[in-house]
Formats: structure tokens, sequence, C-alpha cells
């Protein structure tokens, strides 16, 4: 197969679907059960051949059959997946070496500025796919530049073993399908915590870069604007300042994050304590959750009698005391 070849495009994988479908078939098979025109499944059969998708018997109406893709696809993806590997190795590297000789050079620039949700969108993904170790987050509410959902660079990080922690501010998680997003990142390996407000947006990259929200000047047009912090105290600094308030937030518990206590709460149960010794009202975690303000009261009610406690400031003691967040 050619290194070169995209994997399928939208005719061919129509193509691939109907042979296999069928069984196999002619070029009018596959433009019919395909919905192509029959220029388009012709062309598309061709790529197949050509990819190691297809075979074909030869006559006056050539029959296609369909192959396994995984040989022919698998070994594409493969090498993409190399070639961006290779892609990320080059820019640390290359990053490192500006680096060491802008200190050769007679000191480093302390902060870089990033001017526009865009430029700030495209610097915020650079930072963690360069990132090898931890990302550290405070989202706080409104976001600037990567709404939540938007913010696909994590789960990229994630998935090559990258840990991140994030500390919520208590706004932030009463937005429509923030709790949703944040449960995703939870079962995906982030670790999240809430805390009730936040003094800034950050994001802090193996603890040697930070990309930190400037505040907009009234009637500034240039959109929003951010430091990238590469070196000196104030790294040191926002470092500090992220340990402090994840030592000081509440853990957030989801279903599926296995977070079940033998005799004790189970994992929707302490999802909601959670997010009520989080700070998140009642109204907020019904609303989030789909269901009613009275199921979310029942179920602090049963934690309150598994901790032998009445009021909800006793039973976050307890959780405390306990281990159960």
């Amino acid at each position: 197969m050619p290194e070169e070849m995209d994997l399928l495009t939208d005719a061919q994988e129509q193509a691939y679907r109907s042979l296999v479908e069928s069984g196999g078939g002619r070029v009018a098979d596959v433009a019919e059960l395909g919905e192509l025109s029959h220029a388009q499944a012709a062309a598309a059969l061709g790529a197949l051949l050509d990819a190691g998708l297809a075979v074909v018997e030869p006559g006056p109406d050539p029959v296609y059959q369909p192959l396994p893709p995984d040989v022919a696809l698998g070994a594409s993806l493969l090498r993409r997946q190399e070639a961006l590997e290779r892609g990320r190795r080059l820019m640390a590297e290359l990053h490192d070496q500006y680096r060491a000789s802008s200190r050769r050079r007679g000191g480093e620039q302390v902060a870089e500025l990033v001017v526009g949700a865009e430029p700030l969108r495209r610097r915020l993904r650079q930072v963690q796919d360069l990132a090898g170790g931890e990302l550290l987050w405070f989202c706080r509410a409104n976001p600037v530049a990567l709404a939540s959902g938007e913010n696909t660079a994590e789960f990229d990080a994630l998935a090559r073993g990258v840990g991140c922690r994030v500390v919520y501010e208590r706004e932030s998680l009463l937005v429509p399908g923030v709790l949703d997003n944040v449960a995703e990142g939870i079962r995906r390996g982030q670790v999240a915590r809430a805390t009730q407000a936040l003094p800034v947006r950050m994001l802090v990259a193996d603890r040697s870069t930070a990309v930190l929200s400037l505040i907009r000047e009234p009637g500034d047009a240039a959109g929003p604007r951010a430091a990238v912090i590469n070196n000196g105290e104030m790294l040191h600094a926002l470092v500090a300042l992220f340990d402090s308030h994840w030592q000081a937030a509440v853990p957030i518990r989801v279903p599926g994050g296995g977070a079940d206590h033998a005799g004790g709460p189970d994992e929707a149960e302490l999802y909601v304590l959670s997010l009520v010794v989080g700070g998140v009202p009642d109204k907020a975690i019904a609303s989030q959750l789909g269901v009613s303000r009275r199921t979310v009261q029942r179920r602090l009610d049963r934690l309150m009698a598994l901790a032998g406690v009445d009021t909800r400031a006793g039973l976050a003691y307890h959780a405390a005391r306990c281990g159960w967040l």
C-alpha cells in the first residue's frame, strides 16, 4: 500500500462497506448499494484495489471481493502514529534547543505575549502536545479560548501517559454540559477537584511552561491575551499557587471512576457528595444530572445515615476523615 495514500475517502468507505455487506459485487451493484454514481463507484473500487482492500475477478463485468481491512489500514495507521510521535519529539527537541540558545545569548525572555482567541487556542494545543509528564489546569467560569469539551489535546496527552490534574471553579461546573465533560475527562484519566473560586486561568506543563490568562482591557478588540512563561520566579510562584489550591480543593468523583467503598457509598452517591462539598447547589446538581432535586437530597440523606451524622458539615468532615473523597 503506498505510504502517501489517505486511509479512505467517503466514497471509498461506502464502496468497501457495500462490498462487505453484499459479499462482493460489480460496479453497478456497489453504485446502487452505496448510493454512488457509476463513475464514483468505479473510481472507489479502483482505489480499494490499489490499497489492498479488494480483489477483482476479471471479465466483461468484473466482480470485486472485499479483503480484511486490518492489514492494509493497520499499516497506514501505524505509520501515521509513528510520524506523529516523531513530530512531537522533534518539536520538543527544537523547543529545548531554542530555550538553551536564548540562555546563551544572555537571558531568555521571561514571558511571551499571545493575543487573540485563535492564536491562544493554538498555543494551548502546542504546550499540551509538548508535555511529557504532567499538565496542571485552573479552569474558571466563562473560558476565553477553549470551551468545555473542545480541548481534545488533553485527551491525546492522557492517551500517551501524561498526567493531568484540574481544579475547577465552582461557577464553571454550573454551566450546562460541563459536568458531563468533566466526567468524561476523569474516566480517561484526569484527576479533578473543585473549589469555590480561582484567582486566574492557567495551564502549567511539566512545571516548566505556564500559560497565564491576562485581564482584558475594556473596549479591547484584539481578543483575549495570555502570557507564556518559561522560567524565573514567576513560573515557580504559579506552580506553588496551583499546589496550594489543589491541596485545599475537593476531589470530584464520577460514576465509572472506580470510587466505590466496600459497605459504604456507591459511585453515584460519591459524585453527588463531591459536588455538594465543592459548593455546587442541589438544584444545579439535579439539573446537570437530569434527576429531581429530591433525588439529590435522598442520596445525601443516605450518605448522612451511613456516616451517622445529621448535618452536611458533619457529612463533609466524615467524608474527609474516612477517605470517601
